[in-house]
């Protein structure tokens, strides 16, 4: 690596909405997140499939015509 043209990283605390925190290394010094792996539905499997539009019955009536 060259000497002097890299930003200088530090260690910042990253808070999330729902109370969680944790730490990294950055460039700034600090962050604050809406969403963490800790409350995000597809890391606690609370996530839910959402059939928009009736997808699912359109390719069910499609696949019994024929």
């Amino acid at each position: 690596m060259k000497e002097g043209i890299h930003p200088k990283t530090e260690k910042v605390t990253v808070k999330c909405a729902c109370g969680e925190s944790f730490e990294t290394t950055s460039t700034s010094a600090s962050y604050s997140v809406d969403i963490c792996s800790k409350c995000h539905p597809f890391y606690t499997g609370k996530q839910k499939l959402i059939d928009t539009g009736g997808r699912v019955d359109k390719f069910k009536k499609r696949m019994e015509q024929k």
